[in-house]
């Protein structure tokens, strides 16, 4: 069996696509898969549990590589909401822009942005990386509770509210922080992380220049006194 296969979404639907990459994929001799066409459609290579390089040749949709387990995917285009949703491992890249709630929920793996993301950006990170190459919209890295993120352009309004044990690192100006987040000193061992994570994300900016943000840790316990003022 040849170590590639294609398939062209103008000629078979997306169940059949996912269908073959969950049954029939795990166990060959495939190593990488081309998918042509994807032309907006939802959920293509959700589900991969195996280790395989999946190409999106053009722009998709909704959920693009959710729940990814051990696989590269790269869609060369831009994405639309929820891409890398809830990811465990692998890594996947989007070379174009991604719309809302990029990586939200993703428990680890490497998930890169080679334009800007959209609102919400890491909502609800829950390990893992996100990279982001531009800018994010607002609540990016909302409720995110461990992992990092990195933004290399700007950061939308109440960036990190509620944030737990995510760090976030910014390269350009952050419109405003949201509740409990607070810039930290950016210290040798955070330039040391930002380096490798830009190297293995394939972009070039200075560590050095970025910002730190992480939670202030007040919102850990109820305060009765606060008046919902934090």
């Amino acid at each position: 069996m040849s170590d590639t296969i294609d398939f062209d979404l103008a000629r078979v639907s997306v169940r059949e696509l996912n269908r073959y990459l969950h049954t029939e994929l795990p166990g060959s001799d495939v190593t990488r898969v081309g998918i042509q066409n994807p032309n907006g459609l939802h959920s293509i290579a959700a589900g991969l549990d195996c280790e395989v390089e999946v190409d999106i040749h053009g722009h998709a949709g909704y959920f693009i590589a959710g729940m990814n387990k051990q696989a590269k995917v790269t869609v060369h285009g831009n994405v639309g909401w929820s891409v890398g949703e809830n990811m465990m491992s692998g890594e996947v890249r989007v070379q174009g822009h991604a719309s809302e709630s990029a990586g939200a929920s993703s428990h680890g793996g490497l998930l890169v942005i080679g334009g800007d993301a959209s609102s919400r950006c890491g909502i609800s990170l829950k390990g893992g990386s996100v990279v982001v190459a531009g800018d994010v919209g607002h609540f990016s890295a909302f409720m995110a509770q461990a992992g990092t993120m990195v933004v290399c352009g700007n950061a939308g309004a109440n960036l990190g509210d509620s944030l737990y044990e995510a760090v976030l690192y910014v390269g350009g100006a952050i419109d405003s922080l949201g509740a409990d987040a607070r810039e930290e000193p950016l210290e040798a061992s955070d330039v040391e992380t930002l380096r490798g994570l830009l190297a293995e994300s394939g972009i070039d900016a200075d560590a050095e220049n970025f910002r730190r943000v992480a939670s202030a840790r007040s919102l850990y316990h109820w305060n009765a006194e606060a008046h919902q003022e934090y």
